[in-house]
């Protein structure tokens, strides 16, 4: 094409040279200007056909684009529930539209580039593409999933229906892989690439990435992970394709010096103490003790319940000691775990009173402020990936930052603003018995891709006699928990110390206490969310504070009363 344009600019300059020769006297110069036509003629064709292509391409995109919008638009959010589809509609929207409108540019019309350049402002940004990408690899850990399985969107739980998954291409690995690399995360690091690598062989094309590039990326992530060996194969492996790979050459002196050390150390009777410092160096390092029995329990394993003690829970109808709303009709009441007593209620909601509430938050989803569960300090929350972000104050800095174990985005809804709210708030006061006047208001909370809230405690305990002093209620009291939808796949409340999985189910509520009868907090009630593989998980919560509860529920003389 620009052999072509430089033709045109030569041709043209060359008949302008012409102009004032007259040509019609002389047959044979105008066969020359025949000639001349002739490539001009070759090259308007090439340019057309370039345009062709160019608009078959967008033809193309806009076609593939408009069946996925189709399917997805018939049920967005299970749509986005799935974390793949998610991940690619944040990329496709931060990226390629981008690149969608460097190709068109020059040729659409000013209504079109004005109106995306103005839509552009809404899209997501590279910390969306890059959170959607960490949270694939927070699944992948939590279920233990492996790449292909991912790449495939052929997940636990997903729908059957293929128009309704995407999947991920040699180039979305890639980006999973370098974003892990720029977080110095070398462990999925390496499975990304390796996954791409994969794709790329099995004949798979890419349009931002080669072998070479992959093989480099590999050859360093697993080095930086003690596996010389590897480290070395895939170094081989890329220089035979590029012979002057010049980082290439240079890593394979070193990783082939590195190895021999090793072999002599291994030989001195060290295999033992290398080979346990070499398997230290693969998933990341975790500040959270409990990681792996959290896990566990978000994938159904560990669940510390004996049948005999599984014997003793019961379903039950339950009215509160003959409360005149539910004399005549009581509620489900299910034993989900014995100590501590944690219960469900089934048909607590209906399924207008559930749309009513996330109707009225959804426009007020915003990040909010938390306290750390290790700290105590307030800070902005990463391990909840609902809607709500929170910002925090950093013990060291003093300064407003992200934390790593909450992200969600959450919306308060107040008594006064709906009476569904009003509504729901007497439920619950009727159903426990409990003085809901003091409790902070309703907390509504989406959860997006992986989402999850990591194992915290809903009460201030003994180091943060602070906690809630703002408020003037005392501390909370206990916790009531609305499950506004059902999830596919993964989405579990956890009790990490006890062993406890309790499943979301639409219309339901859980209700426990988190202080004992005399104030002391119930340690036992350490809790998380465990994060969405697929679906949408909508939950609404009610902390209930212990001002006003002196005579509903008495102080006990003991302090595990």
């Amino acid at each position: 094409m620009a052999v072509c344009q430089r033709l045109l600019i030569h041709i043209l300059l060359f008949a302008s040279s012409l102009a004032h020769n007259d040509f019609f006297t002389s047959i044979g110069q105008m066969t020359d200007l025949l000639f001349l036509e002739k490539d001009l003629i070759t090259c308007l064709k090439s340019y057309i056909r370039a345009e062709e292509d160019k608009l078959e391409q967008v033809k193309k995109w806009a076609d593939k684009l408009n069946i996925l919008s189709n399917a997805a638009i018939e049920d967005p959010e299970g749509f986005l529930g799935h974390p793949v589809n998610a991940f690619k509609l944040i990329k496709r929207l931060n990226t390629e539209w981008g690149e969608l409108e460097n190709l068109v540019l020059t040729d659409m019309s000013d209504v079109f580039i004005s109106n995306l350049t103005i839509q552009k402002q809404y899209f997501p940004n590279d910390d969306d593409q890059t959170g959607a990408a960490k949270a694939l690899m927070r699944l992948q850990d939590t279920y233990q999933l492996d790449t292909n399985t991912i790449s495939t969107g052929d997940l636990p739980g997903a729908s059957s229906d293929t128009s309704l998954r995407s999947t991920l291409t040699v180039d979305d690995c890639f980006d999973l892989g370098k974003v892990a690399y720029s977080e110095a995360d070398y462990y999925h690091t390496e499975l990304w690439m390796t996954q791409a690598l994969k794709q790329l062989d099995k004949g798979e094309t890419s349009s931002i990435v080669d072998t070479v590039t992959i093989l480099d990326y590999l050859s360093y992530s697993v080095y930086q992970q003690g596996k010389l060996q590897r480290a070395l194969d895939f170094t081989r492996r890329l220089l035979k394709l590029n012979p002057a790979h010049q980082r290439a050459n240079g890593n394979l002196k070193y990783f082939e010096y590195q190895l021999a050390k090793q072999i002599k150390v291994e030989e001195r009777g060290e295999e033992e103490q290398d080979r346990q410092r070499r398997e230290t160096r693969g998933r990341p390092d975790d500040y959270l003790p409990e990681r792996k029995g959290y896990e566990q329990l978000c994938r159904g394993e560990g669940i510390r319940m004996t049948p005999h003690r599984q014997s003793r829970l019961f379903c039950r109808y339950y009215d509160n000691n003959h409360h005149p709303r539910y004399v005549i009709g009581p509620v489900r009441q299910e034993d989900e775990w014995d100590q501590p007593h944690i219960v469900r209620y089934h048909n607590i909601l209906s399924d207008k009173e559930m749309e009513k509430v996330k109707e009225l938050a959804k426009p007020r989803l915003h990040r909010a402020t938390i306290s750390n569960p290790l700290t105590g300090v307030l800070e902005t929350a990463h391990y909840r990936i609902s809607k709500r972000r929170a910002t925090v104050h950093d013990p060291q800095t003093g300064k407003l930052t992200t934390a790593h174990y909450r992200v969600s985005k959450s919306a308060w809804l107040g008594a006064f603003e709906h009476p569904v709210v009003d509504k729901l708030n007497q439920r619950i006061e009727d159903i426990t018995g409990l003085d809901v006047t003091t409790a902070e208001d309703l907390q509504v909370a989406n959860y997006g891709v992986g989402g999850q809230y990591e194992p915290h405690f809903d009460f201030g305990r003994k180091d943060e006699p602070d906690a809630f002093e703002e408020l003037g209620t005392g501390n909370r009291i206990a916790t009531w928990l609305f499950y506004m939808s059902d999830v596919q796949a993964g989405g579990a409340t956890v009790f990490t110390d006890i062993g406890a999985a309790v499943l979301p189910k639409k219309g339901t509520a859980v209700f426990w206490y988190n202080l004992y009868p005399s104030g002391e907090g119930d340690y036992r009630t350490r809790h998380a969310a465990c994060p969405v593989l697929v679906g949408n998980k909508w939950v609404s919560n009610k902390w209930i504070h212990e001002r006003g509860q002196e005579f509903r529920r008495r102080c006990g003389l003991q302090e595990t009363d």
